[in-house]
C-alpha cells in the first residue's frame, strides 16, 4: 500500500499537475480580454456599463486594418459612414445621420470634442481604444451627440519605452509609411510621446478628360505630446495633433447612377483642381485625483484651412460651365474654435454606492467663409442668362455657447442600480452674410450689402435608466435618454427661393432601450443585445443648392426609427477567435414636407437616408503556432460585411440594395516583427458609397491589396 501511494506521489501527481497547468494555461489563453471603457467619462468594465457601446482594441484596429474611422461601418451594429471622396466622413448610427456641418454623432479625440467636419482628423494611427456608443449622449456630452459619440483614445507614455515603425505598399501604388516613439525623459516624472503617418496612393478615378488618375491623394498626420506628473495626484499632458492632406481630385463623382455602376471608377471633368486640408488641434488637459473627488480640466483650440488650387469642378462634366475656388488667402475658409472643459466626478478611492460626475463646458467658433461660382463660357448650357462672370458668397460666422451637466449612479442593492443625469446648453449664432457679382477682369460689385442677423437657444438634456445584475456575468438595463443638434441661420445662396438668414430650430432626439450584457462558460464566450425605439422632432432637412454647393437647412419633419442590435465574442478553443455584429434599423420620416421645383412634396413614409436596413459583420481568425520556442505563428483572418438596402435622398430614387465585401489577411508574427498580406472588397463589388440628392455618385473603393511589415518594442 506504501509503495503503490509513492508511486502515485512521484509518477501520477506530477503528471495530473502537468495536465492541471495546461488547462489553467489554455483557459487563460482562450479567454476574452477584460475591457474597460470611459463612456460615461470615468473609467468602468464594459460589460459593466449601462450603455450601448462597443469597443474596439488596438489589436483589433491593427486586425481591422483601421487607417479611417470611416472604416468602422459594420464593425458597429447600426453604424454607417463615408464621404463623396473629399474625407469629410457622414456618419449615421440608428437612422440618425449627419446632414450638414454640424454632425449628428459627436467624436472626441483623448477626450477633446472634434467641433465640426471642418476641424476632425479621421486618421487613425497608434490607436489604444475606439469606444462608440449608440443612442443619444446628449447628458454627458451635449450638442451632436443626438446619433452617438466615437470616442478615440491614442496611446499613452509610462515608465517603459515603446515604439513601432510600420510599412505598407499596394495595389494603386498605396504607401503608407508609420512610427511611434512613448518614452520617459525623467523616470515618474516626465514623459514624451510621439507618432506620425504619411500615406498616399493613385487615384481610383480615371479622368476621361486627359485619361488621368483623379483622385491622388497624399496625407501626413502627427500627434505629439508631453505628459508631466507635479505629484502623485496631478498630471499635465500638452498634445498637438495634425492632418495636412493634398487630394488631386477631392470630388469623383459620377454625373448619375447608371453612369456610375455602366462605366465605374471613370469621369469626365475639365476642371482639374488640388484641395488642400489642414488641420491643426492642441490641448491641455489637467488631471487631480484625491480621496474625495476627481477632477479634469481640458482647454483645446482647432483649426482648419481649406482650399481648393485653382478651383474644382462645379458641374461635374468636361464643359466650361461651373467651378468653385475658395483660395482667397489664409483669412477666408479658416475656421477656429476654442473649447473648454470642466469635470469633477466621484472618487474611485472611495466606496460608496454613490457615484457622479458632473461639469461645464464652454466653445466659440469663428468662421469666416469666402467662396465664387465661376460661370464659364458653357454656363449657357446649364440655364445661366449670362456668362464669364463670378458669383462671390462672403459669410462670417461666430458661434458662442455654455453648458452644465451632471449625471449620478446610485447602487440601492448590489444588484440594483438607479441613473439619473441632466445638461443644460446655451447656444448664441450670429452670421454676417454679403453677395458680390464679378465679371471676367473687372472689379467686383457688391450686389447684396453686408447683412447679418443673430439667435439663440437653449436645450435641456436629461437622462434616467435602471440597471439589474442578476449574476457577475449578466446586466440588463433601460435607458431613456436625450440628444440634440444646434439650429442655425442658413447661408446666402444664388437661389432667390431662398433667403439667407433664414433660421432653423435645433433637433430633438428621444431615445428607449432596453439591453442585456453577459458573458459565458468562462469568460470564453460575450453575447450583448439592444432594442431601441428613436423619435426625432424637429428634423432638420438639408437641401443642396447648384452649382454653389450651398446648403440650406430647414425644419420640416418627424422621424422614428427603431430596431436591434447583437454583438457577440468568442474564443471557443485555443487559437481561434470568432467576432459577430449584427444591427437592424427601421428609420421613416412621421412627416415631412419640402419644396421640390416650387411646389410642396409629402414624403411621410419614406426611409431616412446613410441608413442601411441592416448591417453584418463575421470576423474569424485563427493563431497556429509554429514554433513555440521562437513565439512564431501563423495567422489567417476573414471578414464578411453585409449591408441592406440603404437611400441616399430623401425620395427614395438613389438607393443601393444589399451588398456584401469580403476582406482576408494572413501573416507571420514574432514578439517584436509582423508580416502581413491583405486584400480588401476580394470580390471588388461595386456599391455606392455616397450620393447627393441631385444625382452625383461616388462610389467605394474597389478591390485593393497589400503587404505589411511592423516593427515593435
Amino acid at each position: 500500500m506504501k509503495r503503490l501511494s509513492l508511486i502515485l506521489t512521484r509518477r501520477v501527481a506530477p503528471i495530473l499537475a502537468l495536465h492541471l497547468i495546461l488547462l489553467i494555461h489554455t483557459t487563460a489563453q482562450t479567454q476574452l480580454d477584460s475591457v474597460t471603457v470611459t463612456a460615461e467619462k470615468r473609467e468602468a468594465p464594459l460589460q459593466k456599463v449601462p450603455v450601448s457601446v462597443t469597443a474596439i482594441g488596438s489589436k483589433q484596429v491593427d486586425a481591422f486594418r483601421l487607417w479611417d474611422i470611416k472604416g468602422i461601418t459594420g464593425i458597429v451594429p447600426n453604424l454607417y459612414s463615408g464621404n463623396s471622396g473629399d474625407g469629410r466622413n457622414v456618419t449615421s448610427i440608428r437612422g440618425v445621420t449627419t446632414t450638414s456641418y454640424d454632425p449628428a454623432v459627436a467624436t472626441y479625440i483623448d477626450g477633446v470634442n472634434q467641433f465640426s467636419l471642418d476641424t476632425y482628423i479621421p486618421e487613425l494611427n497608434d490607436i489604444e481604444r475606439i469606444e462608440i456608443l449608440r443612442g443619444p449622449q446628449g447628458t454627458l456630452y451635449g450638442r451632436n451627440a443626438m446619433g452617438g459619440v466615437i470616442n478615440i483614445i491614442t496611446k499613452q507614455p509610462d515608465n517603459n519605452t515603446h515604439g513601432f515603425a510600420q510599412i505598407d505598399e499596394g495595389s494603386y501604388k498605396q504607401q503608407r509609411y508609420a512610427a511611434g516613439i512613448r518614452t520617459p525623459v525623467v523616470e515618474n516624472r516626465l514623459f514624451f510621446g510621439a507618432a506620425a503617418a504619411y500615406n498616399k496612393r493613385d487615384g481610383y478615378y480615371t479622368n476621361d478628360f486627359n485619361n488621368s488618375s483623379f483622385d491622388r491623394q497624399s496625407a501626413l498626420t502627427g500627434n505629439y505630446y508631453l505628459k508631466y506628473l507635479p505629484g502623485k495626484q496631478w498630471s499635465l499632458t500638452l498634445n498637438v495633433k495634425h492632418e495636412n492632406n493634398r487630394n488631386r481630385g477631392a470630388f469623383p463623382l459620377s454625373t448619375s447612377v447608371d453612369e456610375a455602376f455602366t462605366h465605374p471608377f471613370h469621369l469626365d471633368q475639365n476642371a482639374i483642381g488640388k484641395m488642400i486640408d489642414n488641420t491643426l488641434n492642441a490641448a491641455l488637459v489637467i488631471n487631480h485625483s484625491s480621496q474625495a473627488l476627481n477632477l479634469s480640466s481640458i482647454t483645446a483650440w482647432q483649426n482648419n484651412h481649406r482650399y481648393y488650387q485653382p478651383s474644382v469642378d462645379g458641374d461635374f462634366s468636361p464643359i466650361d460651365g461651373v467651378t468653385i475656388i475658395n483660395d482667397f488667402g489664409r483669412s477666408w475658409n479658416n475656421v477656429q474654435v476654442f473649447t473648454q472643459e470642466l469635470r469633477f466626478a466621484s472618487s474611485d478611492r472611495k466606496s460608496s454606492p454613490f457615484s457622479w460626475t458632473a461639469g461645464a463646458y464652454f466653445f466659440h467658433q469663428y468662421n469666416p467663409n469666402r467662396q465664387a461660382t465661376h460661370y464659364g463660357a458653357d454656363a449657357g448650357l446649364l440655364g445661366s442668362p449670362i456668362t464669364d462672370f463670378s458669383s462671390i458668397d462672403i459669410t462670417k460666422g461666430k458661434n458662442t455657447g455654455v453648458a452644465g451637466y451632471g449625471q449620478a449612479n446610485y447602487k440601492a442593492t448590489d444588484k440594483l442600480t438607479f441613473i439619473a443625469g441632466l445638461r443644460y446648453d446655451y447656444e448664441h449664432r450670429y452670421l454676417d452674410v454679403r453677395e458680390q457679382f464679378q465679371p471676367d477682369g473687372q472689379p467686383a460689385i457688391t450686389t447684396t450689402p453686408d447683412t447679418n442677423a443673430a439667435l439663440h437657444f437653449s436645450a435641456l438634456s436629461p437622462k434616467a435608466g435602471i440597471a439589474y445584475q442578476p449574476s457577475n456575468n449578466t446586466n440588463l438595463y433601460a435607458t431613456y435618454s436625450r440628444g440634440y443638434r444646434p439650429g442655425g441661420l442658413t447661408q446666402l445662396s444664388p437661389d432667390p427661393s431662398q433667403p439667407p438668414l433664414y433660421p432653423y430650430n435645433p433637433e430633438y432626439s428621444d431615445n428607449v432601450e432596453i439591453g442585456i450584457k453577459n458573458t459565458f462558460w468562462d469568460r470564453r464566450i460575450q453575447l450583448n443585445a439592444t432594442a431601441f425605439l428613436t423619435h426625432v422632432t424637429n428634423a432638420q432637412v438639408p437641401t443642396l443648392i447648384l452649382p454653389s454647393a450651398i446648403t440650406v437647412t430647414r425644419n420640416t419633419g418627424k422621424l422614428i426609427s427603431k430596431g436591434v442590435e447583437l454583438e457577440a465574442a468568442a474564443n471557443p478553443v485555443n487559437g481561434l477567435q470568432l467576432i459577430y455584429s449584427f444591427g437592424y434599423t427601421d428609420a421613416h420620416y412621421k412627416s415631412l414636407n419640402i419644396a421640390e421645383n416650387g411646389q410642396a412634396v409629402d414624403l411621410a413614409g419614406k426611409k431616412q437616408i446613410f441608413t442601411p436596413e441592416f448591417t453584418s459583420m463575421f470576423a474569424p481568425q485563427y493563431t497556429l503556432p509554429l514554433s513555440t520556442r521562437r513565439h512564431l505563428d501563423l495567422v489567417a483572418r476573414g471578414e464578411w460585411f453585409w449591408l441592406g438596402r440603404e437611400y441616399f435622398d430623401l425620395d427614395n430614387n438613389i438607393v443601393q440594395q444589399a451588398h456584401s465585401l469580403v476582406n482576408i489577411r494572413a501573416g507571420l508574427t514574432l514578439p517584436h516583427l509582423e508580416c502581413w498580406f491583405w486584400m480588401r472588397n476580394l470580390g471588388d463589388a461595386k456599391y455606392i458609397e455616397y450620393a447627393y440628392d441631385f444625382g452625383a455618385v461616388h462610389l467605394g473603393d474597389p478591390r485593393t491589396w497589400g503587404i505589411t511589415l511592423k516593427t515593435s518594442w
